[in-house]
């Protein structure tokens, strides 16, 4: 088992910025690709970024790109998600997520993932 803890959300106001973290234990050698997701008040689940095992590509909602940078470090067992220039339709609860290593590659997609963590909120103000 894979277990993932998020930290870094918070109260932001527009135009801000915010970094998350995402810590993973467990049978780390067993993740894959990391993503990170948001489910803002009322509505479904949305990918908002992931990134591959080595760090070497990203992968980004439209919504966020440009304005946020996934990263991750292997050696620490962490990936990032730093956040720049908030909106406030970027209020939600943000979850970060693990997949295992090979099969058919989808990072957008919440089924490609195995593991989830409980979330932490990030609030963008007016």
């Amino acid at each position: 088992q894979v277990q993932l803890v998020e930290s870094g959300g918070g109260l932001a106001q527009a135009g801000g910025s915010v970094s998350l973290s995402c810590a993973a234990s467990g049978r780390t050698f067993s993740i894959g690709t990391m993503g990170w997701f948001r489910q803002p008040p009322g509505k479904e689940r949305e990918f908002v970024a992931a990134v591959s095992w080595r760090g070497s590509i990203g992968y980004y909602a439209d919504s966020v790109k440009g304005r946020f940078t996934i990263s991750r470090d292997n050696a620490k067992n962490t990936v990032y998600l730093q956040m720049n220039s908030l909106k406030p339709e970027d209020t939600a609860v943000y979850y970060c997520a693990s997949s295992g290593v090979g099969g058919a590659l989808s990072p957008r997609s919440t089924w490609f993932y195995e593991h989830w963590g409980q979330g932490t909120q990030v609030t963008v103000s007016s």
